[in-house]
């Protein structure tokens, strides 16, 4: 029987960096980051800025668990390079709160009890923001629709649903943002 016999090359190249470094800013707060080309925005805000409110839940994109925004519109952290958030406005679960107190969405998921384990909690509520951003006055079956691209293992929805529509009359009847110092 043949034998296939790897040699390693007698000298090795150097591996060229590909450390990118570019500003972005998180929660209102001018960044810049130096990392490798193949890291990805979840990445960069967990591991290098320590905002470990965006969680990977799957890394493909299909859980929403990452989900944080992007110059205001939802997108799945999980799936994209850092460098893609180059010059952008990235918004994080942290960025929410304002003075310590929490966003009107935060609110009512904790009074109408829209979490339990809380893993996947900060993408619903990035996702919804988003959503609500864009349907201040939504039906239940809209809010179906707008969290389909979410998964929670633990609440079976209704909660979510109720706390988002007790949200989107808050939100309407006090014109709010996500505002940073």
């Amino acid at each position: 029987m043949d034998q296939f016999v790897m040699e390693a090359p007698a000298t090795r190249e150097a591996i060229p960096d590909t450390r990118l470094t570019f500003p972005l800013t998180v929660n209102g707060e001018p960044r810049v980051v130096s990392v490798e080309a193949r890291v990805t925005l979840a990445d960069v805000l967990r591991d290098h800025l320590g905002l470990t409110g965006t969680h990977i839940g799957c890394a493909h994109g299909v859980c929403g668990a990452c989900t944080v925004l992007m110059n205001g519109q939802a997108v799945r952290s999980c799936l994209m390079f850092a460098i893609q958030a180059r010059g952008a406005e990235i918004t994080t679960v942290e960025g929410l709160a304002k003075d310590e107190e929490l966003h009107p969405l935060q609110e009512a998921f904790r009074a109408h009890h829209a979490l339990q384990c809380g893993f996947c909690t900060p993408g619903f509520l990035m996702t919804l923001i988003d959503f609500l951003g864009s349907n201040p006055d939504p039906t239940e079956e809209e809010i179906r629709q707008g969290l389909t691209g979410s998964l929670c293992r633990c609440t079976g929805y209704q909660n979510i649903i109720r706390a988002t529509l007790a949200a989107a009359k808050v939100m309407r009847s006090e014109p709010m943002e996500v505002v940073h110092d």
